[in-house]
Protein backbone atom coordinates (compact mmCIF):
# COMPACT_ATOMS: atom_id res chain seq x y z
CA UNK A 1 0.00 0.00 0.00
CA UNK A 2 1.10 3.66 -1.27
CA UNK A 3 2.63 5.73 1.69
CA UNK A 4 0.16 8.81 1.85
CA UNK A 5 2.69 11.07 2.26
CA UNK A 6 3.55 10.06 -1.46
CA UNK A 7 0.25 12.09 -2.40
CA UNK A 8 1.19 15.54 -0.91
CA UNK A 9 2.13 18.45 -2.69
CA UNK A 10 5.31 18.48 -4.40
CA UNK A 11 6.63 21.98 -4.75
CA UNK A 12 8.53 23.09 -8.01
CA UNK A 13 8.12 19.69 -9.31
CA UNK A 14 6.97 20.99 -13.00
CA UNK A 15 7.09 24.15 -14.75
CA UNK A 16 5.56 26.60 -17.49
CA UNK A 17 7.97 25.99 -20.03
CA UNK A 18 6.06 27.90 -23.31
CA UNK A 19 3.76 30.58 -23.48
CA UNK A 20 1.94 31.47 -26.60
CA UNK A 21 -1.06 34.00 -28.01
CA UNK A 22 -2.89 35.61 -30.84
CA UNK A 23 -3.30 39.01 -31.29
CA UNK A 24 -6.37 40.35 -29.40
CA UNK A 25 -8.72 42.06 -31.70
CA UNK A 26 -12.54 42.87 -31.89
CA UNK A 27 -13.16 40.72 -35.09
CA UNK A 28 -10.88 38.05 -35.39
CA UNK A 29 -12.13 36.93 -38.70
CA UNK A 30 -11.31 33.22 -37.71
CA UNK A 31 -13.00 30.21 -35.87
CA UNK A 32 -11.96 29.69 -32.36
CA UNK A 33 -10.32 26.37 -33.08
CA UNK A 34 -8.32 28.62 -35.53
CA UNK A 35 -7.14 30.50 -32.61
CA UNK A 36 -6.37 27.72 -30.49
CA UNK A 37 -4.41 26.52 -32.40
CA UNK A 38 -2.48 29.75 -33.12
CA UNK A 39 -2.01 30.37 -29.87
CA UNK A 40 -0.99 26.63 -28.90
CA UNK A 41 1.67 26.52 -31.59
CA UNK A 42 3.68 30.01 -30.33
CA UNK A 43 3.43 28.52 -26.71
CA UNK A 44 5.02 25.08 -28.52
CA UNK A 45 7.65 26.79 -30.30
CA UNK A 46 8.59 29.25 -27.22
CA UNK A 47 9.52 26.30 -25.75
CA UNK A 48 11.32 24.93 -28.43
CA UNK A 49 9.06 21.57 -28.74
CA UNK A 50 7.76 20.39 -32.12
CA UNK A 51 3.37 19.54 -32.40
CA UNK A 52 5.04 16.25 -31.76
CA UNK A 53 6.02 16.42 -28.54
CA UNK A 54 2.75 17.31 -26.75
CA UNK A 55 1.02 14.48 -25.85
CA UNK A 56 -1.87 16.10 -23.67
CA UNK A 57 -4.68 18.95 -23.70
CA UNK A 58 -6.79 21.11 -21.11
CA UNK A 59 -9.00 23.43 -21.94
CA UNK A 60 -11.96 25.46 -20.28
CA UNK A 61 -15.35 24.17 -19.17
CA UNK A 62 -16.16 26.87 -21.41
CA UNK A 63 -13.83 26.71 -24.11
CA UNK A 64 -15.63 26.04 -27.94
CA UNK A 65 -12.34 24.05 -29.17
CA UNK A 66 -12.41 20.34 -28.31
CA UNK A 67 -8.90 18.95 -27.60
CA UNK A 68 -9.23 16.49 -31.07
CA UNK A 69 -10.04 19.80 -32.70
CA UNK A 70 -7.06 20.86 -31.84
CA UNK A 71 -4.96 18.02 -32.05
CA UNK A 72 -5.91 17.46 -35.75
CA UNK A 73 -5.43 21.25 -36.22
CA UNK A 74 -1.61 20.80 -34.95
CA UNK A 75 -0.74 17.75 -37.23
CA UNK A 76 -1.11 15.74 -33.85
CA UNK A 77 -2.58 11.99 -34.07
CA UNK A 78 -2.29 10.37 -30.80
CA UNK A 79 -3.14 12.32 -27.36
CA UNK A 80 -2.48 10.47 -24.06
CA UNK A 81 -4.32 12.84 -21.35
CA UNK A 82 -7.05 15.42 -22.66
CA UNK A 83 -9.03 16.87 -19.65
CA UNK A 84 -10.66 20.11 -18.18
CA UNK A 85 -11.29 22.55 -15.56
CA UNK A 86 -13.77 25.44 -15.10
CA UNK A 87 -16.09 27.11 -15.28
CA UNK A 88 -15.70 30.58 -16.34
CA UNK A 89 -13.04 32.86 -14.95
CA UNK A 90 -12.35 29.84 -12.46
CA UNK A 91 -10.39 27.86 -14.85
CA UNK A 92 -7.01 28.89 -15.96
CA UNK A 93 -5.16 28.42 -12.62
CA UNK A 94 -7.08 25.42 -11.77
CA UNK A 95 -6.30 24.15 -15.87
CA UNK A 96 -2.32 24.39 -15.11
CA UNK A 97 -2.86 22.74 -11.97
CA UNK A 98 -4.70 19.83 -14.01
CA UNK A 99 -1.82 19.49 -16.10
CA UNK A 100 0.48 19.38 -13.31
CA UNK A 101 -1.77 16.52 -11.72
CA UNK A 102 -1.18 14.97 -15.71
CA UNK A 103 2.52 15.16 -15.59
CA UNK A 104 2.99 14.22 -12.11
CA UNK A 105 0.81 11.28 -12.23
CA UNK A 106 2.66 10.14 -15.55
CA UNK A 107 -0.32 10.59 -17.83
CA UNK A 108 1.58 13.29 -19.91
CA UNK A 109 4.79 14.46 -20.24
CA UNK A 110 4.21 17.88 -22.14
CA UNK A 111 0.65 19.71 -21.77
CA UNK A 112 -1.01 22.74 -23.50
CA UNK A 113 -3.15 24.77 -21.37
CA UNK A 114 -5.02 26.74 -23.73
CA UNK A 115 -8.09 29.30 -23.90
CA UNK A 116 -9.55 30.35 -27.01
CA UNK A 117 -12.77 32.54 -27.66
CA UNK A 118 -14.57 35.21 -29.97
CA UNK A 119 -15.86 37.14 -27.11
CA UNK A 120 -16.92 39.94 -29.22
CA UNK A 121 -17.45 38.94 -32.60
CA UNK A 122 -19.39 35.58 -31.00
CA UNK A 123 -20.69 34.45 -28.07
CA UNK A 124 -20.90 37.52 -25.85
CA UNK A 125 -20.68 36.42 -22.39
CA UNK A 126 -21.35 39.36 -20.29
CA UNK A 127 -24.79 39.55 -21.87
CA UNK A 128 -27.60 38.48 -19.40
CA UNK A 129 -27.92 34.71 -18.57
CA UNK A 130 -31.72 34.86 -19.03
CA UNK A 131 -30.99 36.22 -22.87
CA UNK A 132 -29.52 32.66 -23.37
CA UNK A 133 -32.21 30.31 -22.42
CA UNK A 134 -30.87 29.40 -18.76
CA UNK A 135 -33.46 30.28 -16.67
CA UNK A 136 -34.92 28.04 -14.19
CA UNK A 137 -33.46 24.38 -13.48
CA UNK A 138 -30.26 22.98 -12.36
CA UNK A 139 -29.98 24.65 -9.39
CA UNK A 140 -29.28 27.74 -11.20
CA UNK A 141 -31.81 29.95 -8.76
CA UNK A 142 -32.05 32.23 -11.83
CA UNK A 143 -36.10 31.98 -11.25
CA UNK A 144 -35.49 33.91 -8.19
CA UNK A 145 -33.94 36.41 -9.67
CA UNK A 146 -34.64 36.94 -13.68
CA UNK A 147 -38.15 37.68 -13.00
CA UNK A 148 -36.77 41.35 -11.36
CA UNK A 149 -34.25 41.81 -14.15
CA UNK A 150 -31.01 40.88 -12.31
CA UNK A 151 -29.74 38.31 -15.25
CA UNK A 152 -25.92 39.47 -15.60
CA UNK A 153 -22.38 39.35 -14.01
CA UNK A 154 -21.98 42.96 -13.49
CA UNK A 155 -25.68 43.16 -11.87
CA UNK A 156 -24.22 40.93 -9.40
CA UNK A 157 -20.96 42.62 -9.03
CA UNK A 158 -22.79 46.24 -8.57
CA UNK A 159 -24.60 44.29 -5.47
CA UNK A 160 -21.27 43.12 -4.07
CA UNK A 161 -19.53 46.53 -4.39
CA UNK A 162 -22.62 48.47 -2.52
CA UNK A 163 -22.22 46.45 0.17
CA UNK A 164 -19.14 46.32 0.32
CA UNK A 165 -19.13 50.75 -0.04
CA UNK A 166 -21.51 50.28 3.04
CA UNK A 167 -19.39 48.05 5.38
CA UNK A 168 -15.98 49.12 4.74
CA UNK A 169 -15.43 52.42 3.03
CA UNK A 170 -14.98 51.40 -0.94
CA UNK A 171 -15.47 54.00 -2.46
CA UNK A 172 -16.28 54.88 -6.49
CA UNK A 173 -12.40 56.97 -6.22
CA UNK A 174 -11.14 53.41 -5.07
CA UNK A 175 -12.67 51.86 -8.51
CA UNK A 176 -11.32 54.67 -10.32
CA UNK A 177 -7.37 53.93 -9.15
CA UNK A 178 -7.73 50.70 -10.02
CA UNK A 179 -9.01 50.99 -13.08
CA UNK A 180 -6.64 53.67 -14.37
CA UNK A 181 -3.52 51.50 -13.00
CA UNK A 182 -4.68 48.36 -15.15
CA UNK A 183 -4.96 51.36 -18.18
CA UNK A 184 -1.31 52.55 -17.36
CA UNK A 185 0.17 49.27 -17.69
CA UNK A 186 -1.89 48.48 -21.01
CA UNK A 187 -0.74 51.94 -22.38
CA UNK A 188 2.85 50.33 -22.06
CA UNK A 189 2.21 46.72 -23.55
CA UNK A 190 1.95 47.09 -27.53
CA UNK A 191 -0.01 43.89 -27.34
CA UNK A 192 -2.66 45.07 -24.96
CA UNK A 193 -6.24 46.12 -26.49
CA UNK A 194 -6.28 49.63 -24.73
CA UNK A 195 -2.44 50.59 -25.45
CA UNK A 196 -3.48 53.32 -27.11
CA UNK A 197 -5.90 54.63 -24.75
CA UNK A 198 -5.15 56.79 -21.81
CA UNK A 199 -7.09 57.31 -19.11
CA UNK A 200 -7.72 60.22 -16.72
CA UNK A 201 -9.77 60.51 -13.44
CA UNK A 202 -12.09 62.67 -15.64
CA UNK A 203 -12.64 60.05 -17.75
CA UNK A 204 -13.52 57.04 -15.44
CA UNK A 205 -15.83 59.49 -14.10
CA UNK A 206 -17.37 60.60 -17.25
CA UNK A 207 -18.17 57.23 -18.76
CA UNK A 208 -21.55 55.91 -18.49
CA UNK A 209 -22.82 54.05 -16.19
CA UNK A 210 -23.75 50.30 -16.56
CA UNK A 211 -25.16 49.17 -13.26
CA UNK A 212 -25.20 51.64 -10.13
CA UNK A 213 -22.55 51.92 -8.66
CA UNK A 214 -20.43 50.27 -11.66
CA UNK A 215 -19.59 52.50 -14.74
CA UNK A 216 -17.83 51.71 -18.52
CA UNK A 217 -14.64 51.49 -17.41
CA UNK A 218 -15.26 49.11 -14.44
CA UNK A 219 -16.27 46.03 -16.46
CA UNK A 220 -13.49 43.81 -18.71
CA UNK A 221 -13.02 43.82 -22.19
CA UNK A 222 -14.52 41.81 -24.56
CA UNK A 223 -12.65 40.86 -27.52
CA UNK A 224 -11.52 37.97 -29.62
CA UNK A 225 -8.17 36.02 -28.91
CA UNK A 226 -6.45 32.96 -27.77
CA UNK A 227 -3.65 32.11 -24.49
CA UNK A 228 -2.06 29.18 -24.11
CA UNK A 229 0.88 27.57 -22.09
CA UNK A 230 2.92 24.65 -22.12
CA UNK A 231 3.24 22.22 -18.96
CA UNK A 232 6.23 19.90 -18.40
CA UNK A 233 8.29 18.43 -15.79
CA UNK A 234 10.57 20.90 -14.40
CA UNK A 235 13.76 18.29 -15.05
CA UNK A 236 12.48 18.55 -18.56
CA UNK A 237 11.41 22.08 -18.46
CA UNK A 238 15.53 22.69 -17.68
CA UNK A 239 16.42 21.30 -21.24
CA UNK A 240 13.91 23.22 -22.96
CA UNK A 241 14.56 27.07 -24.93
CA UNK A 242 13.14 29.14 -22.56
CA UNK A 243 14.22 29.79 -18.37
CA UNK A 244 11.76 27.15 -16.39
CA UNK A 245 8.93 29.33 -14.26
CA UNK A 246 8.61 26.59 -11.62
CA UNK A 247 4.91 26.17 -10.25
CA UNK A 248 5.00 26.44 -6.66
CA UNK A 249 2.03 25.85 -5.93
CA UNK A 250 -1.70 25.34 -7.15
CA UNK A 251 -4.75 25.44 -5.03
CA UNK A 252 -8.90 25.66 -5.82
CA UNK A 253 -12.37 26.11 -3.23
CA UNK A 254 -15.51 26.51 -3.95
CA UNK A 255 -18.38 27.26 -1.81
CA UNK A 256 -21.29 24.84 -0.79
CA UNK A 257 -23.28 25.73 -3.71
CA UNK A 258 -23.46 23.97 -7.05
CA UNK A 259 -22.26 25.88 -10.48
CA UNK A 260 -24.33 25.85 -13.02
CA UNK A 261 -25.99 28.51 -15.53
CA UNK A 262 -26.64 30.50 -12.66
CA UNK A 263 -23.21 29.74 -11.06
CA UNK A 264 -22.58 33.10 -9.34
CA UNK A 265 -26.16 33.63 -7.86
CA UNK A 266 -25.97 31.74 -4.91
CA UNK A 267 -23.28 33.90 -3.07
CA UNK A 268 -26.23 36.45 -3.13
CA UNK A 269 -27.90 33.98 -0.81
CA UNK A 270 -24.87 33.90 1.52
CA UNK A 271 -24.87 35.65 4.55
CA UNK A 272 -21.89 38.05 3.07
CA UNK A 273 -21.45 38.78 -0.38
CA UNK A 274 -18.12 39.56 0.66
CA UNK A 275 -17.40 36.27 2.45
CA UNK A 276 -15.04 34.49 -1.03
CA UNK A 277 -13.91 31.25 -1.52
CA UNK A 278 -10.55 33.17 -2.61
CA UNK A 279 -9.67 33.89 1.07
CA UNK A 280 -9.40 29.38 1.36
CA UNK A 281 -7.68 29.31 -1.98
CA UNK A 282 -5.10 32.02 -0.26
CA UNK A 283 -4.49 29.65 2.62
CA UNK A 284 -4.18 26.63 0.60
CA UNK A 285 -1.76 28.19 -1.85
CA UNK A 286 0.33 29.53 0.77
CA UNK A 287 0.42 26.37 2.93
CA UNK A 288 1.86 24.52 -0.12
CA UNK A 289 4.52 26.87 -1.08
CA UNK A 290 5.95 27.64 2.27
CA UNK A 291 5.80 31.29 1.63
CA UNK A 292 3.17 33.65 2.53
CA UNK A 293 1.56 37.41 1.13
CA UNK A 294 4.82 39.37 2.31
CA UNK A 295 6.84 36.97 -0.05
CA UNK A 296 4.78 37.96 -3.09
CA UNK A 297 6.58 40.37 -5.61
CA UNK A 298 3.37 41.01 -7.98
CA UNK A 299 0.36 39.72 -8.87
CA UNK A 300 -2.01 38.72 -11.61
CA UNK A 301 -5.61 39.23 -10.07
CA UNK A 302 -8.66 38.19 -11.75
CA UNK A 303 -10.69 41.52 -12.83
CA UNK A 304 -13.73 40.69 -14.59
CA UNK A 305 -14.62 43.92 -13.21
CA UNK A 306 -12.42 46.09 -10.65
CA UNK A 307 -14.59 44.98 -7.70
CA UNK A 308 -13.44 41.69 -8.36
CA UNK A 309 -9.67 42.74 -8.06
CA UNK A 310 -9.95 44.40 -4.80
CA UNK A 311 -12.19 42.05 -3.12
CA UNK A 312 -9.00 39.86 -3.83
CA UNK A 313 -6.48 42.22 -1.77
CA UNK A 314 -7.56 41.04 1.61
CA UNK A 315 -8.04 37.59 0.59
CA UNK A 316 -4.73 37.00 -0.58
CA UNK A 317 -3.29 38.72 2.72
CA UNK A 318 -1.90 42.01 1.11
CA UNK A 319 -4.36 44.20 3.62
CA UNK A 320 -6.52 44.18 6.11
CA UNK A 321 -10.58 44.54 4.59
CA UNK A 322 -10.92 47.40 6.74
CA UNK A 323 -8.01 48.89 5.39
CA UNK A 324 -8.23 47.96 1.48
CA UNK A 325 -9.42 50.94 -0.05
CA UNK A 326 -7.08 53.25 1.63
CA UNK A 327 -4.46 51.26 0.77
CA UNK A 328 -5.52 50.77 -3.13
CA UNK A 329 -5.56 55.12 -3.11
CA UNK A 330 -2.20 55.03 -1.57
CA UNK A 331 -0.76 53.87 -4.87
CA UNK A 332 0.05 50.44 -3.74
CA UNK A 333 -0.99 48.65 -6.83
CA UNK A 334 0.99 50.81 -9.57
CA UNK A 335 4.74 49.60 -9.97
CA UNK A 336 6.76 50.74 -7.11
CA UNK A 337 3.83 49.94 -5.11
CA UNK A 338 3.46 47.31 -2.48
CA UNK A 339 1.97 44.91 -4.70
CA UNK A 340 1.81 45.85 -8.18
CA UNK A 341 -1.04 44.30 -9.76
CA UNK A 342 -2.06 43.43 -13.93
CA UNK A 343 1.15 44.75 -15.39
CA UNK A 344 0.41 43.84 -18.65
CA UNK A 345 -2.89 45.72 -18.53
CA UNK A 346 -5.34 42.84 -16.90
CA UNK A 347 -8.67 41.87 -18.02
CA UNK A 348 -9.95 45.34 -17.68
CA UNK A 349 -7.46 46.78 -20.15
CA UNK A 350 -5.46 44.17 -21.65
CA UNK A 351 -7.51 41.49 -23.00
CA UNK A 352 -10.15 39.32 -21.88
CA UNK A 353 -9.49 35.83 -22.28
CA UNK A 354 -10.90 34.62 -19.22
CA UNK A 355 -8.09 35.07 -17.31
CA UNK A 356 -5.78 33.07 -19.38
CA UNK A 357 -4.12 36.16 -20.25
CA UNK A 358 -3.19 36.36 -16.70
CA UNK A 359 -1.26 32.75 -16.88
CA UNK A 360 1.09 34.59 -19.68
CA UNK A 361 2.10 37.31 -17.47
CA UNK A 362 2.58 36.02 -14.76
CA UNK A 363 5.21 33.86 -16.38
CA UNK A 364 6.67 36.91 -18.02
CA UNK A 365 7.19 38.45 -14.63
CA UNK A 366 9.39 35.66 -13.56
CA UNK A 367 11.34 35.18 -16.80
CA UNK A 368 12.04 39.20 -16.66
CA UNK A 369 10.02 40.02 -20.35
CA UNK A 370 7.27 42.03 -19.02
CA UNK A 371 6.64 45.03 -20.58
CA UNK A 372 5.50 46.42 -16.92
CA UNK A 373 8.70 44.55 -15.46
CA UNK A 374 8.89 44.29 -11.42
CA UNK A 375 12.73 44.57 -11.26
CA UNK A 376 13.88 41.51 -9.24
CA UNK A 377 10.40 39.51 -9.63
CA UNK A 378 11.27 36.31 -8.22
CA UNK A 379 7.94 35.45 -6.79
CA UNK A 380 4.38 36.00 -9.06
CA UNK A 381 0.67 35.15 -7.77
CA UNK A 382 -1.87 34.47 -10.57
CA UNK A 383 -5.53 34.34 -9.42
CA UNK A 384 -8.80 33.15 -11.44
CA UNK A 385 -11.98 34.28 -10.09
CA UNK A 386 -13.14 35.04 -6.52
CA UNK A 387 -16.84 33.84 -6.36
CA UNK A 388 -18.31 30.73 -6.27
CA UNK A 389 -15.16 28.59 -7.18
CA UNK A 390 -11.84 29.65 -7.46
CA UNK A 391 -8.05 28.81 -8.01
CA UNK A 392 -4.53 30.29 -8.05
CA UNK A 393 -0.92 29.72 -8.92
CA UNK A 394 2.23 30.82 -7.52
CA UNK A 395 5.19 30.52 -10.27
CA UNK A 396 8.58 31.15 -8.82
CA UNK A 397 11.93 31.70 -10.34
CA UNK A 398 14.34 28.54 -10.70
Amino acid sequence: MADESSYDWVPDACAIAGIGTTEFTKASGVSVTALAAEASLAAIRDAGLEPSDIDGFVRSDYDETSPAALADSLGITDVGYWGQAGAGGAAPAAMVGQAVAAVRSGLAKNVVVYRALNGRSGRRLGKGVAATGAVGGNSSYLELFSPWGMTSPGQFFAMVTRQHMQKFGLTERTLAEIAMVCRRRANANPAAMMHDRTMELDDYFAARMISSPLRLFDFCLENDGAAAVVVTSAPRARDLAQKPVLIRSVAQSTGTTRIGPGQMYPVLMSDSLTDLPSRRTAERLYERAGLSASDVDVAQLYDCFTITLFLQLADYGFCNQSEAAEFVESGALDLGGAIPVNTAGGQLSESYIHGMNHVLEGVRQIRGTSTGQVEGAEVSLVTSAPPPGTSALLLVAP
